[in-house]
């Protein structure tokens, strides 16, 4: 089922980013002027409340991860964290946000040594189970609970697509999460530019 709504939730968002317009040349998808992922009200690891005001004049990378996650997690964020290298001082200029998907076990003392591990700027954001439901239904993000051998050895289900705001804090690309960081990147440097 989750697997069937993500695969859904990619093509839509494909689809809703095909124009015929000449505007920029992103190799993401392009959602500008989606009607979601507007509001972002969560708790950073280090216990301030954050939302997406609060990086105006910065380009946002939002991804939903968790701390326990295996894979695609780890992975990613350490995409994240070679592409902010790449940019060399432009990177200063990106603050990479990390939503986690479960928020049970991930508090802010959780979130902080994990995310800080990949970058030392990124944040790890978290809140109650119903502010980080609302937050993920915001942003179309699919998130399944999965038994694991003991009731805390659990793992969570979640779709793993990246969203990019640009410096005036409008949602504008969706990066599947088996492109590579060298989209980013680009799209990242276009969006820097004033795009």
């Amino acid at each position: 089922m989750l697997r069937t709504l993500a695969l859904w939730f990619s093509t839509a968002l494909f689809v809703a980013g095909c124009s015929s317009g000449s505007g920029p040349s992103f190799e993401a998808t392009d959602i500008t002027g989606a009607d979601f992922g507007r509001k972002l009200e969560l708790t950073g690891h280090d216990g301030n409340p954050r939302s997406l005001v609060d990086f105006q004049g910065r380009a946002v990378v939002v991804f939903f991860g968790f701390t326990h996650c295996p894979d695609v997690c780890p992975t990613t964020l350490a995409k994240l964290s070679g592409v902010i290298k790449a940019l060399g001082p432009k990177g200063d200029q990106v603050q990479v946000l990390l939503v986690t998907v479960d928020p049970e076990r991930d508090t802010p003392e959780a979130l902080q040594p994990y995310v800080t591990a990949f970058h030392p700027g990124f944040l790890g954001l978290t809140g109650t189970v119903e502010q980080v439901a609302a937050v993920a239904k915001e942003f179309r993000v699919v998130a399944e609970k999965q038994k694991g051998v003991t009731p805390e050895s659990y793992t969570v289900d979640h779709s793993a697509g990246i969203y990019i705001f640009d410096p005036k804090g409008r949602l504008r690309l969706f990066v599947a999460g088996n492109q590579p960081a060298s989209v980013i990147q680009h799209d990242l440097e276009l969006l820097l530019s004033g795009v």
